[in-house]
């Protein structure tokens, strides 16, 4: 029988909810349980040795192990050989690649953080590399303990200071993600296929689209019953129930770090309007979201950041019409930009371009179709979006590393 896992807390801070990022030192001698992380981490070991469970595969701690979690990761240290030390930073992901992709990124260049930090999740420093690393740890510890004596209550002095200090812990993170992505790209990126785990994940970051267990069934080849039963079993949540603690856990992010309205909100999260944001905000938190926003969002205007609607709306748009002859041209000249723009948006919101996001969904589509269904793969392509059998190949060795027949015969849905 399967055992509930606990989900650690949405908050960075339990002390002050307003806190960009939290930090601490942990001290293991014996194996963990396995945690949930609603909440990023960034982990870096000062001393030990250990074997480390990250949504299901295995990785080694030694000194300079610098840890990406990202949020929604099941993390259980399930061996270790010398007593592990090491530091713990949790910070709000989606905030901080926000940032990075808005504000430090000047050419619109394609900076896929969360997909490269999935794909390789810990990297192993030495040398004066670890020197820097840990010394922007711990300047992110001091600022941390400085900034809890400030009284940001009070004159506008003080609230600049706490704004201009939220600025330098925004920088210094961003300089140890920035290491980390540099350091990344130079090891092997091993494909592991999609497995229960990361279910969690794939959630998370498919929030303002309609998700549904016939989803989910498509994309990692079990029965929606094997699906929500694993959810159940593994958090003690319905479907349903998860869904919202997810979006809880952003909106609490968009609430203290931009100003979009509740309105605006309930699109981008999934909720059905403002109405279902502020029942479900109240029943959570036992607060109201626009008292929430009005008693903690203190940060200053120069670390906001206000994406435009638009963004959302592209997203959704080609989510939702994937089946038509979309083209870049046609879907910039329904929205009024530049194909160019089109692509710098997709880039910063989903991490592909046009074409692979569309290619990307029509292949879960014909995945799902083709393990649920007896269609031929001529008609699958066809209802999907492409107009020959051929093209749905090309693309379905592309993103499945298979043919779509191969993929058929060799894969089942888990019961």
């Amino acid at each position: 029988m399967n055992k509930l896992i606990p989900i650690q807390s949405i908050y960075c801070s339990k002390e002050d909810e307003t806190k960009l990022c939290s930090f601490d030192t942990e001290v293991l001698s014996a194996p963990t349980t396995p945690l949930i992380h609603p909440m990023s981490r960034l982990w870096l070991v000062n001393e030990g040795e250990g074997t480390l469970l990250l949504n299901n595969k295995e990785y080694t701690l030694k000194k300079g192990a610098l840890v990406s979690v990202l949020p929604w990761q099941i993390t259980d240290i399930t061996f270790v050989k010398s007593t592990l030390q090491f530091f713990v930073m949790a910070y709000y992901f989606d905030n901080i690649n926000e940032i990075i992709k808005t504000f430090y990124n000047p050419d619109s260049v394609h900076l896929s953080v969360m997909q490269s930090m999935s794909k390789t999740p810990i990297i192993d420093l030495e040398g004066e590399e670890l020197v820097q690393v840990r010394q922007m740890f711990l300047q992110i510890k001091k600022e941390l303990h400085a900034q809890s004596h400030m009284d940001v209550s009070g004159t506008k002095e003080l609230s600049e200071a706490h704004g201009l200090s939220n600025l330098y812990i925004t920088n210094k993170l961003i300089e140890i993600l920035v290491s980390f992505l540099r350091r990344s790209r130079s090891l092997p990126v091993q494909e592991v296929p999609a497995g229960k785990s990361e279910i969690f994940q794939f959630l998370y970051t498919h929030l303002n689209e309609k998700i549904t267990l016939s989803m989910l069934s498509g994309m990692f080849y079990m029965s929606e019953s094997a699906i929500s039963s694993y959810i159940t079993k593994t958090t003690g949540l319905s479907f349903f129930d998860l869904l919202n603690e997810m979006r809880i856990g952003k909106t609490i992010n968009y609430l203290l770090y931009t100003d979009f309205t509740l309105e605006e909100l309930s699109e981008i999260l999934g909720f059905v309007d403002s109405a279902h944001i502020s029942k479900v905000f109240l029943a959570r938190t036992g607060m109201k979201a626009n008292d929430f926003r009005k008693t903690y969002q203190s940060i200053g205007d120069m670390c906001r950041i206000k994406d435009r609607q638009i963004f959302y709306n592209i997203v959704s748009y080609i989510y939702r019409n994937y089946t038509e002859d979309l083209q870049p041209k046609n879907v910039s000249e329904y929205f009024r930009i530049s194909p160019k723009e089109l692509n710098r948006i997709l880039l910063f919101q989903v991490e592909m371009n046009f074409s692979d996001y569309l290619n990307y969904i029509r292949v879960n589509r014909a995945s799902e179709l083709l393990l649920k269904t007896d269609k031929s793969i001529l008609t699958i392509a066809l209802e999907v979006g492409y107009h020959s059998e051929k093209t749905l190949s090309r693309n379905f060795i592309r993103f499945r590393s298979m043919t779509p027949g191969s993929f058929r015969k060799s894969t089942c849905l888990q019961a």
